[in-house]
C-alpha cells in the first residue's frame, strides 16, 4: 500500500505541464530515432544527455527515458513496412512483419506492435512498482555459471532459425562469434586486429546490422521491383477481434520472458526478442506460417522489447545495475544531476522516483495516442519512388553507422556487410545466426572465464551451481525438442505441398 500512495503522489508531479511535455517530446523523438537505422537509443539519449542539463532533474529524466522507450517501439514501424530493423532487437519483427506488409496487412502488425508495446511496457512499470527491490535482489544471485548456461540456452535458438539447412546455421553463428572475437577480449588484450589500429575496439555491432538489412534491401531492391507499402496496402491499424485474440497469449508470453531477462544486467534487449519468438513457434499449432506473416511473430518479440526495457529500470533505480547500453548513459545522467542510484534513491529522492515511474505510464500511453494515428504518416514515407528513396536511406545508413563511434571503418563495415548480405540472401543462407552469435559470443566467453577463474579452472562449476544446472538441462531439452519439431514440421510441409519451404524466414 505504500508503494501505491507513492505512486499517486508521483503521478500528481508527474501531471504538471513541463513534466508531460518532457514525456511527450521523449516519447516522439524516441519512436523518431529508433526508426532510423543506426540512431538508436543509445546514440540518441549520449546525443541529447548535455541538452537536457538545462532542464531540472526529473524533466532530463523522464525525457531520456521517454527516449529509450520510444525508441523500442520505433524500431517495428520501420521493420514492418520496409524491412529494415531500426535497433538490434526488431530483427525478429522483420521476420513475420514485413510478410504481412507485402500481404496488405501492414495496418495489422503495426496496430499489433503497437498493443503489444503498451501492455508489456505497463506490465514492466508495474513490476517496477510492485516488485522492485525483491526482483532485483533474486537478479543478484546469477552469477558468471549462470550468466554462462543462459548464454547457452539462448543459441539453442539458432536451431529454430536456421532455415533448411542447419549446417548453414551454425556455420553463420560461427562467423557471427568469429566476427565478435576481433578487438578487445575479456582478459583484456587486443586480438585479431592484424597490425590495423581502427579494429582494436572490433566491429561495431550497429555497422553490421544496417549492412545486412538496409543496405542488403536496398541491393534486393535495384534487382528487382521493389514493392512500396502504399497508405491504402495498409488497412486498419485497430486489429479485428480475432486477431487480437489470436495475439494476446502471444504478447502475455512476451512480456513475462522479456520482463524475466530485462531484470539481468547485460541481458539486451535483442536476446528476450529471439528468445520470444523462438518460444512462439514451438508452441503454435501453425509453426509453417512463420515467417510468412504470422501475427504472433510480430505480437511476442515486440511485447519481449518493450518489457525489457521497463524492466530494466529495476537493477538501475533499486541496485544502480543499468542492464544495458542505453540505460547506462541514463546512470550517467543521474550521476550528473547528482543522484546516487541504489536502494538510497528511494530514500532520499523519493518523489524524484516515483514522478519518473508514473511518466512512464503516462509516456507509454502517450506513445500508444501517437503511433496508431501516425501510421499512415509513417506509410507515406514508402510511397516515395525507390529509385528516390534508395540513396536516401544509403545516406541514413552511412551517416548512421559513422555516427556510433565517428569512425569511417564501420562506413566501410556496413558496405561490406551489405554486399555480403546480399549474397546470403541469394544463396539462402541465414543471417540471424550470425547476428544472434554477434551478440551472445562476448558474453558467452566473458563468464566462461570468470567462471573457471571462480572454480579454479574447474568446469564442474556448472553443475553443481542448482540455477546454473537448472537452465543447462533446459538448454538441453529446448534443443532436442527444436530438433524433433522442425523435423515433423518440415515433413508435414512437404507432405502438403511437395516441396520444401523455408519454415524459419
Amino acid at each position: 500500500m505504500e508503494a501505491l500512495s507513492m505512486l499517486l503522489s508521483g503521478f500528481s508531479e508527474a501531471f504538471t505541464p513541463m513534466n508531460l511535455l518532457a514525456a511527450l517530446v521523449g516519447a516522439f523523438v524516441g519512436t523518431l530515432v529508433g526508426m532510423l537505422p543506426g540512431l538508436g537509443p543509445t546514440s540518441a539519449i549520449a546525443i541529447l544527455l548535455p541538452l537536457t542539463t538545462v532542464l531540472g532533474p526529473t524533466q532530463g529524466i523522464i525525457m531520456l527515458a521517454g527516449i529509450y522507450y520510444g525508441a523500442m517501439y520505433g524500431g517495428s514501424t520501420t521493420a514492418i513496412l520496409l524491412n529494415i530493423p531500426g535497433e538490434v532487437s526488431s530483427v525478429p519483427t522483420c521476420l513475420d512483419g514485413y510478410p504481412m506488409a507485402k500481404q496488405g496487412r501492414a495496418g495489422a502488425a503495426l496496430g499489433i506492435a503497437a498493443i503489444a508495446s503498451f501492455i508489456a511496457g505497463i506490465i514492466g512499470v508495474i513490476g517496477l512498482v510492485f516488485f522492485a527491490p525483491l526482483l532485483a535482489d533474486q537478479a543478484l544471485k546469477f552469477g558468471p555459471p549462470e550468466y554462462f548456461s543462459l548464454m547457452l540456452l539462448a543459441l539453442t535458438v539458432i536451431v529454430s532459425l536456421a532455415g533448411n539447412s542447419l549446417l548453414k546455421g551454425l556455420i553463420m553463428g560461427l562467423f557471427g562469434y568469429l566476427l565478435a572475437m576481433v578487438g578487445m577480449g575479456p582478459s583484456g588484450q587486443v586480438r585479431f586486429h592484424f597490425g590495423i589500429d581502427a579494429l582494436s575496439a572490433g566491429f561495431d555491432m550497429i555497422s553490421i546490422i544496417i549492412g545486412l538489412f538496409a543496405v542488403t534491401e536496398v541491393l534486393k531492391g535495384m534487382e528487382e521491383k521493389h514493392a512500396a507499402i502504399s497508405a491504402s496496402n495498409i488497412g486498419s491499424v485497430y486489429p479485428k477481434w480475432p486477431d487480437f485474440k489470436q495475439s494476446f497469449p502471444s504478447i502475455m508470453r512476451g512480456s513475462f520472458i522479456g520482463f524475466l531477462l530485462g531484470l539481468l544486467p547485460g541481458c539486451s534487449t535483442a536476446v528476450s526478442t529471439f528468445l520470444a519468438y523462438d518460444v512462439e513457434k514451438k508452441v503454435s499449432k501453425n509453426k509453417a506460417n512463420f515467417g510468412k506473416g504470422a501475427i504472433q511473430g510480430v505480437a511476442a518479440p515486440e511485447s519481449a522489447n518493450n518489457a525489457t526495457s521497463s524492466a530494466g529500470f529495476i537493477p538501475l533505480f533499486a541496485l544502480g545495475i543499468p542492464s544495458s547500453a542505453p540505460l547506462a548513459i541514463l546512470l550517467a545522467g543521474l550521476m550528473i544531476y547528482g543522484l546516487a542510484p541504489g536502494p538510497v534513491l528511494f530514500e532520499q529522492n523519493g518523489s524524484f522516483v516515483w514522478t519518473v515511474i508514473a511518466s512512464m505510464f503516462i509516456g507509454n500511453i502517450m506513445l500508444l495516442i501517437l503511433n496508431l494515428p501516425l501510421v499512415g504518416f509513417w506509410a507515406k514515407l514508402t510511397q516515395i519512388p525507390f529509385g528516390i528513396i534508395s540513396p536516401i536511406i544509403l545516406v541514413l545508413c552511412f551517416v548512421g553507422s559513422y555516427t556510433v563511434r565517428n569512425n569511417v571503418l564501420d562506413v566501410l563495415v556496413t558496405i561490406v556487410f551489405g554486399i555480403l548480405g546480399y549474397i546470403f540472401y541469394k544463396y539462402r543462407w541465414p543471417v540471424v545466426p550470425l547476428i544472434l552469435c554477434y551478440i551472445l559470443g562476448p558474453m558467452l566467453e566473458q563468464s566462461f572465464v570468470q567462471s573457471l577463474s571462480m572454480s579454479g579452472g574447474r568446469f564442474s562449476i556448472f553443475v553443481e551451481r542448482p540455477i546454473s544446472l537448472a537452465i543447462l538441462i533446459g538448454a538441453a531439452i529446448l534443443l532436442f525438442v527444436s530438433i524433433v519439431l522442425i523435423r515433423r514440421t518440415k515433413s508435414s510441409v512437404k507432405q502438403a505441398v511437395g516441396s520444401e519451404v523455408d519454415i524459419a524466414g
